[in-house]
């Protein structure tokens, strides 16, 4: 009863994906998971912060009901309230997955598991063994050592979703996705928020023009921004939390009743039997090849705790890849250089392909084209103008090198440039592609047209 085909560690977004592929390809598949299906994408991100950041969104509109002709005299909100609904929706979600694991006939093994030579995975005792078995572990939220997390005043992305009341001040550390996506909830709620970045932009992977219009849009809004700042020191031992900050000026010290340390992630490969099997690790990945075999026969990574990008959409086509190359199908290495990069604070932010820098640096002559949502007819109609399109194509052949956009509802309209690089789209073809009016989406024509001179609406 304990030999599978294919054994999975970790349900997260890599995970639970994983299984369903493999039994799909007839896979007698089981997943071992030591918390809750669907991970932390499902349980303790991706899910239940959209659905804070919608409260959010939805607090910001009665706020501001009086600019689309509407009078609302009394409302608040309950800080409680939207915590549990964020929760009830990260439990219905998992409730999800439990439902497709019995769907896929895939047997779900609750517990630690750990690894051992020889093709087979110890869970709490008990022995499994597999003919293929896939680490899909995910990551956490990596500590600094001047920033220890205590998980009251100093908290990760975990607690910051579930405190039990609403901080008065706080001090967002690190400015990535998960730190602008709390910063937005936080100070949407009411909260005096700081964020200190130690680069000299806000979500600094981005292209220097997003990251600069972000800034702007988050201080209209009344959130502070330290760049190019660390913080040195914390001090929890007052009713608050103090924290040293050491900026080009010299050192401050802040204030607040909570810091929220989002700087980065940590690969959960500890304890989980790397060393026993001779898995090769690098700085903290478990280095596989394109169809995701580590350098040890029978065992595969996947996910966060590989070396590409730590994001759920990755984690679930590269698990679809391994199983299917496991199968023998013919399959494509992934392209890591057109995966979308989505932050769903307000602006959202999405991205995909070559910053502006960047396409320079590799020598590309570029053309560059961009559209404010000033001028989309649907943006000024919905309130919603902050924000642009920019893209940026070789001029040369006309390759779509990269695209960057900045506003309302973007991290849907990114997959357009995602599908169109794919299918080796040039800006003409954009072009002559003919957009719905009036639409956010338009604004990417509009971006195009810009860059070859013929946009209509500038």
């Amino acid at each position: 009863m304990n030999k599978y085909d294919i054994i999975v560690l970790g349900s997260g977004p890599g995970g639970y994906v994983t299984a369903i592929r493999a039994s799909q390809l007839g896979f007698k598949t089981a997943v071992i998971e030591k918390e809750n299906l669907g991970g932390v994408c499902l349980n303790w991100g991706c899910i239940p912060t959209k659905a804070l950041l919608k409260s959010a969104q939805v607090f910001e509109y009665l706020k501001h009901a009086g600019d689309y002709g509407l009078t609302v005299n009394e409302y608040d909100k309950d800080f409680e309230a939207v915590i549990k609904r964020s929760r009830g929706v990260a439990e219905g979600m998992s409730k999800g997955v439990q439902f497709l694991m019995k769907k896929n006939k895939i047997d779900v093994i609750e517990g630690f598991g750990k690894l051992k030579p020889g093709k087979k995975v110890d869970v709490d005792g008990t022995e499994y063994s597999a003919d293929h078995i896939i680490i899909a572990t995910g990551a956490r939220s990596r500590e600094l050592p001047s920033l220890p997390q205590d998980g009251k005043k100093v908290i990760g992305y975990r607690e910051a979703m579930s405190l039990p009341k609403q901080p008065k001040k706080m001090i967002v550390v690190g400015s990535g996705a998960i730190g602008v996506e709390f910063a937005y909830f936080y100070n949407s709620m009411g909260t005096e928020v700081t964020i200190v970045e130690y680069l000299p932009n806000i979500v600094p992977v981005e292209d220097e023009d997003v990251s600069k219009q972000l800034e702007r849009s988050f201080k209209k809004n009344g959130i502070n921004i330290m760049t190019s700042a660390e913080v040195t020191k914390v001090d929890t031992s007052g009713n608050g939390v103090k924290a040293t900050v050491k900026t080009s000026k010299g050192e401050e010290v802040l204030e607040a009743d909570i810091i929220l340390s989002a700087v980065g992630i940590k690969t959960n490969i500890e304890n989980i039997g790397l060393e026993d099997v001779g898995i090769v690790v690098d700085r903290d990945k478990i280095l596989v090849d394109k169809f995701y075999k580590t350098n040890i026969p029978g065992y595969y990574a996947i996910g966060d705790v590989t070396p590409g990008q730590a994001l759920a959409h990755v984690a679930s086509a590269e698990g679809i890849l391994c199983v299917e190359n496991i199968k023998g199908m013919h399959v494509e290495a992934l392209d890591y250089g057109n995966i979308p990069g989505c932050t769903y604070c307000t602006p959202e932010v999405a991205s995909v392909g070559l910053t502006e820098k960047q396409a320079k640096e590799k020598g590309y002559e570029l053309k560059i084209g961009k559209f404010p949502f000033s001028a989309s007819g649907k943006a000024k109609a919905g309130g919603n103008a902050d924000g642009f399109v920019k893209v940026i194509f070789d001029a040369k052949y006309g390759e779509w090198l990269g695209c960057h956009m900045v506003g309302a509802g973007v991290t849907d309209m990114i997959a357009e440039a995602v599908l169109g690089r794919k299918l080796e789209t040039t800006g003409h073809e954009v072009l002559k592609a003919v957009h719905p009016h009036p639409t956010m989406s338009e604004a990417v024509m509009e971006a195009v047209a810009d860059a070859y001179d013929e946009v209509i609406h500038l």
